[in-house]
């Protein structure tokens, strides 16, 4: 069905940034609106091409560095659906697109030749919004394409957006007094001189955030009655009797089904027991938690998720239903059994991370995509007991696995 369709053509050479001016004028009410401010750090003489790399927490972030970089052009890189419907317009600004997760040399060459058309080269790479306002994966091939493009790395870290418009629940909470850091981090000629480790580690430490510390640093207060709606797409076992997908959430308050257990997120971000001690009051510690559990499972050789599941795919300008599939998730890492298309593996030890969705398109629910070089797949599991923040941990905590050194390696 798939193989007479037509693909993107991720190959195509970018066009150089047209309309950046009218990016920066429509960026200017909402960043206004926000009370954003921004600060340069170690920028001077810093002038375009350069590899501007983003943390990804809203769509505000975009906005954000388009304030940053004027009046230089830039080429950001988006995501394949991104460009659904409107593909003409996303290149016609200088978007590359690509699909997240994958090897994509394609890309590699549209960003060399970005930067050495003089542009800023931008990109975002934690590749998803952060699951709970703080770092996500990023992998070492970051550095080496900032060795391979030898142009000054600049970070620009947002904070802020996150507590705005959460993964969980994208709905704008009115949070001002937002800010953000652009930062050169590493020259051309430390680029030349530094090992690739050295580069991968300044880049890391530049990312490191959280955007609930943040908040109750600045003592930003969120009043909205729903502010905890959502939460429990995160944070789904329950810290007191350990039970998975029980967890549910309305109004400020997060509960569990099983036990019972209530908590109230506070103005300021904070989780509040209502039913005993509180054991995470920080959002992002009950996620690491998850993680652990998650690593637990994948150490012992038991980790394993199964279930029926819905398949639509995107392989250019339009989703095409699959249908029925079995979905797997194991030690080997991800198998989609589908009765048109036949199987699909993405092994563990080649995949660092993954992108998910929180009811994705008002479509089907929850939904975990998964990207080859030609097609992007949009799965959603046919289960009440699943978590794609499980299966996010899982790809996560499997590579670090596969990749461990052995004590039996000689």
């Amino acid at each position: 069905m798939l193989e007479h369709v037509k693909r993107f053509d991720t190959a195509r050479p970018p066009q150089r940034q047209h309309l950046g001016w009218l990016i920066r004028l429509l960026s200017i009410p909402v960043l206004l609106l926000h009370r954003n401010r921004l600060r340069k750090i170690r920028m001077e003489g810093v002038k375009a091409p350069y590899f501007l790399l983003c943390n990804h927490n809203a769509f505000m972030d975009f906005m954000v560095a388009s304030k940053a970089i004027w009046p230089a052009r830039a080429n950001f890189i988006v995501a394949i659906d991104g460009f659904l419907k409107r593909e003409w317009l996303l290149r016609f600004i200088g978007c590359i697109c690509t699909r997240k997760f994958t090897v994509d040399l394609p890309l590699v060459k549209n960003m060399l030749r970005a930067a050495k058309a003089g542009d800023v080269v931008a990109l975002y790479p934690e590749a998803r919004y952060s699951l709970c306002g703080t770092t996500a994966v990023i992998p070492d091939s970051v550095g080496k394409l900032a060795k391979k493009m030898g142009v000054p790395v600049v970070v620009l870290l947002c904070h802020g957006h996150h507590i705005n418009s959460p993964f969980w629940n994208l709905r704008d909470r009115g949070v001002k007094g937002t800010e953000a850091e652009m930062t050169c981090i590493l020259t051309p000629e430390e680029l030349k001189s530094l090992p690739l480790e050295e580069i991968n580690r300044r880049i890391r430490e530049a990312f490191v955030y959280d955007e609930y510390a943040w908040q109750k640093e600045r003592g930003i207060r969120v009043t909205a009655p729903w502010r905890a709606e959502g939460l429990h797409k995160v944070l789904y076992q329950c810290p007191c009797c350990g039970t998975e997908y029980a967890m549910r959430s309305a109004g400020t308050k997060l509960f569990c089904e099983r036990c019972g257990s209530e908590w109230e997120m506070t103005e300021l971000g904070e989780l509040r027991c209502l039913t005993g001690e509180t054991r995470f009051s920080h959002i992002p510690a009950w996620y690491e938690w998850e993680r652990k559990n998650v690593r637990r499972e994948v150490e012992s050789g038991t980790y394993r998720f199964t279930c029926p599941a819905h398949v639509d795919a995107l392989p250019k300008d339009r989703y095409i239903p699959i249908g029925k599939a079995r979905l797997t998730h194991d030690m080997s890492g991800f198998t989609l059994e589908t009765e048109r298309e036949g199987t699909v593996h993405i092994p563990a030890k080649n995949q660092y991370s993954c992108h998910i969705e929180y009811e994705y398109l008002g479509k089907y629910g929850d939904c975990i995509d998964l990207n080859t070089p030609t097609d992007t797949l949009y799965i959603y599991p046919e289960s009440e007991a699943f978590s794609v923040t499980k299966l996010a941990l899982a790809t996560e905590e499997l590579y670090a696995w596969h990749h461990r050194p052995r004590e039996d390696t000689p």
